[in-house]
């Protein structure tokens, strides 16, 4: 029931009236009582000369659709920054919150979702890849307007973005296909004597499959490559070296033109492609006890949720995968809480179907036990990582492969960024027999392509050791101090920061 209360200016003369209204809010895991004000006298809708004219609980309603406020927060905690975000609930809008902190590479300690039919909280505990406050200006203006009311229209702007950078005109190939030592090399030989020059790339493996999304234009006009007849030999040259293997699955080609999150769409082909169904005699290093997950699926009847919890190696983007294939899979987090101490993350998430069901069938609850784990276990990489700084040219990526493969290593991942006149790369690599890869292998590899390039490597944890004899490394790399050795040596000074 609305009640009135009048409110008087210091004349004593009355100005308006608030009228309020309380209810219990349907949130059956977190019930809180909702206060609902609304200013009066109140109008329904009416028409003027033919015109439907809106009355204010019309206009304030319009309003309360749209709401959307965040919140930095860098005086609550000491070691950590709050990024809060409330807003009116509507469909995957989890997704786009984590998808915004995921593209900064921003870490997430602890995180608590909820939403009921209308309302929609988070708070999430981030740091930088330093484990510091975040405190860049850039950073904070980045957030605030990607999660704001304007954020939508910010993200649709002309121009690909893969990540937080943007490559402006461009082809988008997709590709997908089972994996095979070499692959990689051939598929950037075939753009390279096409005259494309590769903006950006991200590559995926898991199990026996892979998975690229590469972005190309024209080497002269730097404008999306349009000859028909070019494109069709290109994509039938593509499609031949994908089936260079024992393809039983089958190779998948596909030329687009608009904007896609590279993160997703890579998630969205791999699902599609079912990578986590076991392949017969294949033995995956992921499967090791340090990377699987693990994962269950329970029913919370008296809530009506099912609820999936997650216990796994802590990394950043982990979040961002596991929201990602939930909303691919039709499915809506409604509350989760997510916590990590700093070596293991843990995940609790309560889901519903889009129809409001729950998974019942213990069918149902092994497949989504089996997406999330690949999903994981996707971006998970052994043996070397190889951070490759270089002035951008036709045919880097070609010639930087092809190195790799006359050295006997298997690319398992590869995260391809230009900004500016720079090409900076990340190939993780790997003994593609499932030995170690050998230290005097990666010195001569070192001398190489360290003659013509800036190189630095990394070791990657190893799946058969514990956690605290491997060391578990991050395999998100920071391109900073690369980046500023290699400007200071080529007498470049005007890129813009890396974020």
């Amino acid at each position: 029931m609305w009640g009135g209360e009048s409110f008087a200016n210091p004349h004593g003369r009355l100005v308006s009236s608030l009228r309020t209204k309380c209810y219990l809010s349907s949130d059956t895991i977190h019930p809180r009582i909702v206060l609902a004000t609304e200013k009066g006298p109140t109008k329904r809708c009416g028409y003027a000369n033919g015109q439907k004219v809106l009355g204010r609980r019309q206009r304030q309603w319009q309003w309360g659709a749209s709401f959307k406020r965040v919140c930095i927060d860098n005086t609550t905690r000491s070691d950590c920054t709050l990024v809060k975000v409330d807003s009116v609930n509507k469909p995957g809008i989890l997704l786009e919150v984590v998808q915004v902190l995921s593209d900064l590479d921003l870490p997430i300690s602890k995180a608590y979702i909820t939403s009921d039919g209308t309302w929609f909280m988070d708070v999430f505990h981030v740091t930088d890849q330093q484990g510091r406050k975040i405190t860049d200006k850039k950073t904070i203006d980045y957030i605030e307007k990607a999660l704001g009311p304007e954020g939508i229209k910010a993200k649709s702007s002309p121009g690909k973005s893969v990540g937080v950078h943007s490559f402006g005109s461009h082809v988008a190939i997709e590709l997908i296909g089972t994996d095979r030592p070499g692959l990689l090399s051939e598929i950037f030989a075939v753009l390279a004597n096409q005259h494309c020059n590769v903006v950006a790339a991200e590559v995926w493996t898991h199990k026996t499959r892979v998975a690229c999304v590469i972005y190309i234009n024209d080497e002269v006009s730097t404008q999306p490559m349009t000859d028909p007849n070019c494109m069709s030999a290109m994509e039938e040259q593509l499609r031949n070296v994908l089936r260079g293997g024992n393809d039983l699955k089958g190779a998948r080609t596909n030329f687009s033109v608009g904007s896609t999150h590279v993160d997703r769409r890579l998630h969205q082909l791999m699902l599609a492609d079912k990578d986590y169904e076991s392949d017969d005699g294949v033995i995956d290093e992921k499967d090791g006890m340090l990377f699987k997950p693990i994962i269950t699926v329970d029913n919370c009847e008296d809530k009506g949720y099912s609820v999936v919890n997650i216990k796994c190696k802590d990394r950043t983007k982990l979040l961002f995968d596991i929201v990602c294939t939930l909303t691919d899979m039709q499915f809506v987090v409604s509350h989760a809480s997510v916590s990590s101490d700093g070596t293991y993350g843990l995940q609790e998430l309560y889901i519903r179907h889009k129809d409001g069901k729950t998974l019942d069938s213990m069918e149902e609850k092994e497949n989504v036990i089996k997406c999330l784990e690949a999903a994981i276990l996707r971006r998970v990489s052994e043996g070397f990582g190889l951070e490759i700084c270089a002035k951008d040219r036709v045919g880097l990526l070609s010639d930087v492969t092809r190195v790799l493969r006359e050295y006997g290593l298997s690319v398992s991942r590869a995260d391809v960024t230009t900004i500016g006149e720079k090409a900076m790369n990340v190939f993780y690599v790997r003994d593609p027999s499932g030995n170690p890869v050998d230290m005097k292998t990666i010195e001569a590899l070192r001398k190489e392509i360290g003659q013509t390039m800036m190189l630095n490597v990394r070791k990657l944890p190893s799946a058969t050791k514990s956690p605290e004899a491997s060391g578990w490394a991050k395999t998100s790399f920071s391109f900073g101090n690369l980046l500023g050795k290699f400007l200071s040596l080529s007498g470049r000074q005007d890129l813009p920061p890396v974020v």
